[in-house]
């Protein structure tokens, strides 16, 4: 069945085969009637969980919402295919691997993204997760018929058990009307838990273990099943099917001189005026500083649907109107939405340029539900303000102070970012003694700090686990383990000390609270898994607790390890006799432990 051109699609199972795709909502798999004969090895659960400790195992739970292959012990599963066809397309969707877990997914059936267990891999290759994976020949040398594999950028990846989150945006092969390839089909991108590990990769054909060696206009989306166990939710489809519109009959006018508001022009006569094949700032003739250029056209349209247009212009101002309607927008943007029917409809641009020290830059972009979207002007324009990135990589352990700003949550202003060539870093708070955010990748971007008069802070590079986006003191005196955790530091005579550098330069951040002196320490954990804090106490009062975790869930694992929030990382105590106590508190879950002298556990993600 071919997907409706422009339907922001999602799995929903359980009716009839016209209706197994749903435009513009999030429904969960309630059944397996949207794929082609799924095996006895694919099915329906509510919820997955995988141990730590054991290869290539889930266990599921009932209810639905979460599609998952269990092959059984010893034997291959069967792939899984969608009844559906597809070309272009962005999917997004979670997944969930177990310990030593290899799946893929197929993109037309054909080429495939691996999705595998890459925990604590520090140097992915094409065959790791999020990699493209390689193609094959036969007839090449041994040990050289893999070829053409991309690896991500950097691994991004997340512990087993853990929901991982991926976004894939496709361009499929384009034919000619005689059926000849005349472009190769291109991965746009890939983010993998929020970091881009691809990006305009080009797959010269299908790769190894593709369902055929021919490529197709449109395929099935195929999820490999005769490897590991994984599980899937959330699984998104937008299909761009239709054709682009086209601007025909351009002709542009140019006019000398500065333009700071809307001319006449039945009154002004243009310096220069012609025919052009699209719209450029590259034109002839045109004034190296203050000018007003005006274009006209024909914008063909052959597909009805509300097409959002987006006019950027540099050094001046902007002005769009689509079938005599204005597009709104700022000086130097227009954007906005036009319900048009198939047709022609006249077209008016604008571009004024006023000030001498920027380059001319006119793009005209369009997009819809049915057409990704593309620049319709002149692509080679100068950028507004081509800036090299600073980047600090932690090729050896790395301290950096900034602003630090959390997504979802507050700025915090005296961060201290810790990088470790292992590349797991982590982010300290010095105003609260706590942990805010760990990370695995690339350590910081240090662009929106260091470069003009910048703004103070940085940014991570790599995939981010928030601990907590609004950060309260790491101990706090509680009357009972029910009590109200602390929102600020009054009455705990609360002082940073700064840190000490150990002779490998990794810190021992020290404060005092409550009269006792406290020394946290950080180690990264064997295999690059995450992180080990070691707290030091010495002279704590006898109600002194420390808050580990906060999330909308914690739970105790079977194994006595903590899982916290929607299975976004985990927590595991040392063996040093303190019981945690998971709690609510103002609608969160807080894992709080009583301190005596010290406590230690394991961040894992």
């Amino acid at each position: 069945m071919g997907i409706s051109p422009g339907k922001a699609l999602v799995f929903m199972m359980g009716v009839g085969c016209s209706q197994q795709l749903m435009a513009q909502q999030t429904t969960p798999l309630t059944d397996l009637s949207g794929f082609k004969q799924p095996a006895a090895n694919w099915r329906i659960a509510g919820d997955v969980n995988a141990d730590l400790q054991k290869e290539n195992t889930l266990t599921a739970t009932s209810g639905t919402g979460v599609l998952v292959n269990l092959p059984e012990k010893g034997k291959h599963g069967q792939d899984l295919y969608s009844d559906w066809q597809h070309g272009d397309l962005d999917l997004e969707l979670d997944y969930l691997v177990s310990a030593k877990s290899n799946s893929g997914i197929y993109l037309q059936g054909r080429y495939e993204i691996q999705l595998l267990d890459s925990w604590g891999v520090s140097s992915p290759r094409a065959s790791d997760n999020g990699g493209i994976y390689e193609r094959w020949d036969n007839n090449r040398p041994q040990g050289q018929q893999g070829y053409d594999g991309h690896a991500p950028r950097q691994n991004a990846s997340l512990a087993p058990g853990l929901w991982q989150h991926m976004k894939i945006a496709f361009q499929a092969p384009r034919f000619d009307a005689a059926g000849n390839k005349i472009a190769n089909a291109v991965i746009l991108k890939i983010e993998l838990n929020g970091v881009t590990i691809q990006e305009n990769v080009v797959l010269s054909g299908p790769t190894r273990g593709g369902m055929e060696n021919n490529e197709v206009a449109e395929g099935p989306l195929r999820i490999q099943g005769d490897h590991g166990t994984v599980a899937f939710r959330n699984i998104k489809i937008q299909s761009y099917n239709a054709p682009k519109p086209e601007l025909k009959n351009i002709q542009y006018a140019i006019y000398k001189g500065s333009f700071k508001e809307m001319p006449d022009f039945k009154i002004i006569r243009p310096q220069s005026m012609g025919d052009a094949t699209q719209l450029t700032s590259n034109l002839p003739g045109l004034p190296e500083n203050q000018f007003l250029v005006r274009y006209t056209g024909n914008l063909e349209i052959k597909t009805a649907g509300t097409y959002t247009f987006n006019l950027h212009t540099s050094g001046g101002g902007g002005q769009l109107k689509i079938n005599d309607q204005l597009i709104k927008g700022n000086r130097n943007d227009a954007k906005g939405n036009v319900k048009l029917a198939p047709g022609t409809y006249p077209v008016e641009a604008l571009y004024t340029k006023t000030t001498d020290w920027a380059k001319p830059s006119l793009t005209l972009s369009i997009r819809s539900a049915a057409i990704r979207e593309f620049v319709i002007s002149d692509a080679n324009v100068p950028a507004d303000d081509p800036t090299d990135p600073i980047l600090v990589t932690a090729t050896e352990n790395t301290i950096l102070r900034s602003f630090m700003d959390l997504k979802g949550g507050s700025r915090v202003v005296h961060a201290v970012s810790v990088g470790s060539p292992s590349k797991v870093h982590y982010t300290y708070d010095m105003d609260n003694a706590v942990p805010v955010q760990v990370w695995r990748g690339e350590f910081l971007n240090t662009t929106p700090m260091w470069h003009d008069r910048g703004d103070g802070s940085s940014r991570p590079l790599g995939m981010v686990r928030i601990l907590d986006n609004k950060p309260a003191m790491a101990l706090a005196r509680l009357s009972s383990a029910d009590a109200a955790w602390p929102a600020d530091t009054t009455g705990t005579g609360y002082r940073p000390k700064g840190y000490d550098l150990d002779p490998e330069g990794l810190p021992a951040f020290r404060s005092d609270i409550y009269g006792a002196a406290v020394s946290d320490t950080f180690r990264v954990l064997p295999g690059n898994t995450g992180l080990h804090r070691s707290l030091q106490v010495t002279g704590a009062p006898a109600d002194l607790y420390a808050r580990i975790a906060v999330a909308d869930n914690i739970s105790q694992l079977p194994d006595g390890t903590y899982m916290i929030g929607d299975k976004a990382w985990y927590v595991k105590m040392d063996n040093n006799g303190v019981k945690p106590v998971i709690r609510g508190q103002q609608g969160k879950m807080e894992l709080i432990v009583p301190v005596k002298t010290a406590i230690g556990y394991a961040i894992i993600f």
